[in-house]
């Protein structure tokens, strides 16, 4: 099946989230957190280490609006249910559509760092690429320094598959690293 075909849900709800496609407009919203985050998402992702303006914080969640209605990949940003007040993003990435499987991204603003925020997100996804979408793995792959964002699979019964050492650079590109991949079948 063409999954552009497929009515994938724009907008999904947990107990104290909401998960919802990014729209033209979300970015200014979604600046400031990265603004306010930097120390934090630096050493991991790329998109922070130049600080961006808002402007290229817009243009890149209009680009994940098309990527969605596309289907190439699934952003969701992650707002407290009962305030409205962003908390991070997360979303499928790496795709393949053949197998089905999905690959998992995330992070989130520091000051919602710790209330258990992202494995509630990461949860639900893992959940519905595995019975909604009929996934057969659900891989999240993170820096084997990146202790925090290892917790996520860790406590969410991910199993770690391996260590693929000096597997890529680090965000800056002044050292190897090593990245942990963790994975979730479909039961068999």
């Amino acid at each position: 099946m063409n999954p552009i075909l497929l009515d994938i849900p724009t907008m999904i709800e947990t107990e104290r989230l909401t998960l919802r496609m990014p729209r033209p407009g979300d970015g200014s919203t979604v600046n400031a957190s990265i603004k306010a985050s930097l120390s934090e998402l630096q050493p991991w992702l790329g998109f922070a280490l130049c600080n961006p303006e808002v402007e290229d914080t817009e243009s890149n969640t209009r680009e994940a609006h098309a990527k969605f209605l596309t289907r190439e990949s699934l952003r969701y940003l992650i707002f407290l249910k009962n305030t409205d007040e962003f908390v991070g993003s997360t979303g499928f990435h790496n795709i393949d559509w053949s197998v089905p499987k999905f690959e998992i991204g995330y992070w989130i603003d520091t000051k919602m760092s710790g209330n258990g925020y992202m494995a509630e997100a990461v949860g639900k996804l893992t959940e519905f690429a595995l019975t909604e979408l009929g996934g057969k793995r659900v891989e999240i792959r993170c820096e084997f320094t990146n202790h925090k964002s290892r917790a996520v699979p860790e406590r969410l019964g991910y199993e770690l598959e391996g260590i693929l050492r000096n597997e890529d650079l680090s965000v800056d590109g002044k050292r190897l690293t090593d990245t942990c991949v963790y994975g979730k079948i479909a039961a068999e």
